[in-house]
């Protein structure tokens, strides 16, 4: 197997591959210091597997794989139980969590051999949706533009409109476009916050200026820098149970 070992502490990292080298089917094709050079590692080199940590600055596990974009094996290395547990829950290839035994790597690397042989690999993106710990929420956005990654906090987030199969973030004044269903981002963010007003936009109510009847049944969401938004009859509903 093609491995990719993602930690941002560097005795980790090393610990890993020395662990690794005991292995003849195993080949450390990169080391990655950060997220950013973890994407770029998995879209250039495609690894069979990544061994990743989940708590990293800048970029983190989880956005990871979501900008990734292929099919890759995923080993959850971590030093907090409540991500490997629901690590373990979502079907993630396995988890360690930190500090391991060198036979739990074992064990893992031999479940992975199995689930990459059969293919049996969850999608990244769903992956990194289903393994967030219940009742957290998206605190940034990462998105990938070419060789680039923006990173958006949320409060920064006027919408998010549907566009086919991508979702456009609109944000101070710019579009950035990421393929992702609305309702998978609107799984993950704080519903306090940000609103399904209808079934092609998701509004940050810190933006709404006023609500406008638009036609019977039917109202427009006015923002603070004029853009108007259609709102549904359920998204009206939706709007007044949170701003009451």
């Amino acid at each position: 197997m093609r491995i990719v070992i993602v930690d941002d502490e560097e005795l980790a990292r090393r610990l890993l591959r020395e662990y690794l080298s005991a292995y003849d089917d195993v080949e450390v094709v990169a080391e990655c210091a950060n997220g950013f050079e973890a994407v770029k590692a998995v879209t250039d080199l495609k690894p069979d597997l990544m061994l990743l940590d989940i708590q990293m600055p800048r970029l983190d596990g989880f956005e990871v794989l979501e900008l990734v974009g292929r099919e890759v094996g995923v080993i959850f290395v971590t030093a907090y139980d409540q991500y490997a547990l629901r690590a373990f829950e979502v079907h993630a290839v396995d988890y360690l969590l930190k500090p391991f035994a060198e036979d739990r790597l074992r064990a893992a690397l031999d479940r992975a051999r199995s689930r990459v042989a059969a293919k049996a690999l969850v999608a990244p993106a769903q992956l990194s949706v289903m393994a967030r710990p219940a009742g957290s929420h998206l605190e940034r956005v990462a998105i990938r533009d070419g060789a680039n990654v923006h990173v958006i906090p949320v409060s920064k987030i006027d919408y998010i409109e549907a566009q086919d199969d991508y979702v456009c973030f609109r944000a101070e004044g710019k579009r950035y476009l990421k393929q992702q269903t609305l309702a998978e981002i609107e799984t993950a963010l704080d519903p306090e916050q940000f609103v399904r007003i209808h079934r092609s936009y998701i509004l940050n109510i810190d933006r709404l200026a006023k609500l406008e009847l638009y036609a019977k049944d039917s109202h427009a969401a006015i923002l603070r820098d004029g853009t108007r938004l259609a709102v549904s009859r359920s998204g009206y509903a939706r709007l007044n149970a949170v701003l009451k």
